[in-house]
């Protein structure tokens, strides 16, 4: 059975693309969401639901790191296992036609990369990989799950609503029995290698962004209220320097009155056409 064409793009989203052969793409949550992974704020910028683990708080004591890996246990299951999607395998193409000079993605998830994009930041790290917070040892996560379900079998009856970034919804339930593995090699704390609300970006992630910045002829935002300063700050620094910047995002953006092209639709309807 012949597949059905995909809808005609947007013209001033192809204008716009066919007249910038170099973008800096920055993308968010959004982008993801046909993926099957929860975002976590709403058309108007705010949150879902509570707001994501702080760095201090992860770091305050085991009961805080109870809560987040036994979550992350049950979250795990479906976060790895989710696939790129149209939208994903659209930047993929635009890169190999050689109209992406960055993609900067504020996700954790590596889908841009599943999805054959080779030129990424991943400005917030990975949720694949696990960080021991002494020795700086990386270990895969899919070890850590291996380690935690072994731990808590118990626990691998729960089932809960699938949150954003590997995380469940587990209301209601006693922490204070869940096991926390412990690094194998120093014993110290192990943390899932992304950047926690209250940590700073590694500097080398923030000045290989910068450096394409400096090459790129336009900015593209995909699926991003640019709600967290991160990445808004490339687009504030986009707008200094004159480039113009389009946006594909449903509901308002952080960065609304710099924006010279805004589509407010579906980022996986928008970006369709490119997939090829």
């Amino acid at each position: 059975m012949n597949q059905p064409a995909a809808a005609p793009a947007d013209p001033t989203l192809r204008t716009y693309i066919e007249a910038h052969p170099r973008l800096f793409v920055i993308t968010g949550a959004g982008i993801s969401t046909d993926s099957g992974i929860p975002d976590y704020r709403d058309g108007n910028g705010a949150w879902k639901r509570r707001p994501p683990m702080t760095l201090q708080a992860f770091m305050s004591g085991p009961p805080a790191r109870a809560r987040y890996w036994a979550r992350g246990m049950i979250g795990w299951r479906h976060f790895a296992s989710v696939s790129p999607n149209v939208a994903h395998r659209a930047l993929a193409a635009l890169e190999r036609a050689g109209r992406v000079e960055l993609l900067l993605t504020q996700n954790v998830d590596g889908l841009h990369e599943k999805a054959g994009s080779l030129n990424v930041v991943d400005l917030h790290g990975r949720l694949d990989r696990v960080r021991c917070m002494q020795c700086g040892d990386i270990t895969s996560r899919d070890a850590m799950q291996t380690r935690l379900e072994a731990a808590n079998p118990d626990w691998l009856a729960l089932n809960a609503t699938v949150a954003p970034d590997g995380d469940a919804d587990l209301d209601h339930v006693d922490f204070s029995t869940y096991r926390i593995p412990e690094c194998t090699i120093c014993g110290g704390i192990l943390k899932p290698d992304v950047v926690f609300f209250g940590e700073n970006v590694p500097r080398a992630r923030v000045d290989t962004a910068w450096s394409h910045l400096e090459r790129a002829d336009g900015v593209l935002v995909v699926g991003s209220s640019l709600m967290v300063y991160s990445g808004y700050r490339f687009v504030l620094e986009a707008s200094r320097r004159g480039l113009p910047i389009a946006s594909i995002n449903r509901g308002v953006t952080r960065a609304d009155a710099l924006i010279d092209l805004k589509i407010d639709d579906g980022v996986a309807q928008a970006l369709a056409p490119y997939a090829v």
